[in-house]
């Protein structure tokens, strides 16, 4: 079998909002074409236009090629050589960043060819399943009105779910504010479901430490991107200061040596690797491996389409110690409607999809409705 293609679609709703922070409202989808039909897809998070770059773009010489130059005519079950051929192609766009981010969309998809060529999931093809369903979390965004959040909280906990995460918004504003956040927050899911908040990274050391140690009356489970990724001296002096609350990060990065600093240095004590981001399902097993090594936890960022679902639900059942994956909540027609993922959610536990590959079947007349470079 050789690829033939790769083939890079962005994809973007009429009612974009930039102004808020829901990363569905576009997306990237790549599909890896081969000679003999099978076809495997993924997805980016990060900037369509800019991935579609990183993939097309044409040769300067070894160190700095796309994506597409590197991969047509080789084998696409040979993952992990070629995960290590784009990494060296493409050291000159950056070395992280928007190359690994595109390169964990046509990870996604070789993986996806190969379990559909083999008749596995591809959990079973990264060394086997600990589970076979798995707890999620609905995240949501914390927003202007009280009455709006207790609505959602209230909402995701009698559909089920036993973890929320409310996040972003207009958190950073005031510590007054922020309190108010959390404690609305709170009293809205109840004493007995799992709350996480996810500041959206506006603070300093100083003020993030002010913080939980506030919110410490409410019990969160984690205090999610308090501070910018590379403040490595800040997450740990936050760390020290957190007490009971687990300190959680991780979704800026996209190298194993990254998060490894965070757990080292910063001394956190989540990592949340985005399937999407860093590196595909071949980079985020060598990053949960680690995680697990280090004693930490390992909890996969998600909020894109149902491809992203899947692939995170197939990283999830191989993580020996991992509560519960992320879960999002958006209207996005996007995150609601592209794709079909072989899995069920009841009660806030969502199964891991057992079809060949990822178990994602796109749906086309989506794919048409908001393909943008056509």
């Amino acid at each position: 079998m050789r690829i033939t293609d790769v083939e890079v679609i962005p994809l973007r709703i009429p009612a974009h909002n930039v102004h808020i922070a829901d990363g569905i409202q576009d997306d990237v989808i790549v599909r890896v074409h081969t000679d003999e039909g099978i076809t495997g897809v993924g997805e980016a998070d990060s900037s369509p236009m800019v991935v579609k770059a990183v993939v097309e773009a044409w040769p300067s010489w070894p160190r700095c090629r796309g994506l597409r130059d590197i991969l047509v005519g080789e084998d696409p079950l040979n993952v992990e050589m070629l995960w290590e051929k784009m990494r060296f192609g493409t050291l000159w766009l950056g070395r992280n960043g928007v190359a690994q981010q595109a390169i964990a969309a046509v990870d996604m998809a070789l993986w996806d060819i190969v379990g559909k060529a083999q008749s596995k999931p591809v959990h079973q093809l990264l060394g086997g399943a600990y589970r076979d369903r798995i707890r999620v979390y609905a995240s949501a965004l914390f927003t202007e009105d009280p009455a709006e959040m207790t609505e959602v909280g209230q909402k995701y906990v009698g559909q089920g779910f036993s973890a929320v995460k409310f996040g972003w918004g207009p958190m950073g504003r005031s510590l007054a504010g922020d309190v108010k956040l959390v404690e609305t927050a709170r009293r809205a899911v109840g004493d007995d479901v799992d709350l996480l908040i996810d500041a959206g990274c506006p603070f300093k050391a100083r003020d993030a430490i002010q913080r939980v140690h506030a919110f410490a009356e409410y019990r969160p489970f984690w205090f999610e991107e308090a501070l910018e990724g590379d403040d490595l001296d800040g997450f740990r002096r936050l760390s020290r200061a957190a007490g009971d609350i687990r300190i959680a990060t991780g979704e800026q990065e996209s190298a194993l040596p990254a998060f490894e600093a965070l757990i080292t240095e910063g001394e956190v004590d989540v990592i949340q690797p985005d399937v999407s981001r860093a590196g595909g399902p071949t980079e985020c097993r060598r990053i949960a491996q680690m995680a697990y090594r280090h004693h930490r936890l390992c909890v996969f960022h998600a909020w894109k389409s149902g491809i992203l679902v899947a692939a995170t639900l197939h990283l999830a059942a191989i993580t020996p110690d991992i509560p519960f994956v992320e879960y999002t909540v958006s209207e996005s027609p996007l995150r609601r409607e592209l794709a079909h993922v072989a899995t069920t959610l009841k009660d806030g536990v969502a199964t891991i999809p057992q079809a060949p590959g990822l178990g994602v079947e796109l749906n086309e007349e989506i794919v048409a409705r908001y393909r943008m470079d056509r």
